[in-house]
């Protein structure tokens, strides 16, 4: 059987050794807590960050959307400007054609005198 004095020290170091431990135990608990809000705020950050890449992702579509728009009311604009163009520029050559023809005829009149 064992001292009671070696017992005593024994069971002082038991003591010690046991508020070590609780001091421990309650230290990671509060890490725990603090690590369990930091998970919490992350996800609310998540949450917001991919709440804003959605909106931005919306609000791009539709300026795409209306850019589509506009370049389609250019693109026929210019092919109306196109058109009409080559609209004038058929009749200019049918009036030159005419000029021609009348040069021509002036020109073989004048070798007939």
């Amino acid at each position: 059987m064992a001292h009671p004095s070696d017992l005593e020290a024994r069971l002082a170091a038991l003591e010690a050794r046991v508020e070590e431990v609780a001091a421990d135990a309650s230290a990671a608990r509060h890490l725990a807590a603090a690590s369990d809000r930091d998970l919490a705020d992350l996800g609310a950050k998540v949450d917001a960050n991919r709440a804003a890449i959605n909106a931005l992702g919306v609000q791009t579509a539709g300026r795409f959307d209306r850019l589509e728009q506009r370049v389609d009311r250019l693109e026929e604009k210019v092919d109306g400007g196109f058109a009409e163009m080559r609209g004038k520029l058929d009749q200019a050559a049918v009036g030159q054609q005419q000029i021609v023809g009348l040069l021509t005829g002036l020109i073989s009149g004048q070798g007939d005198q």
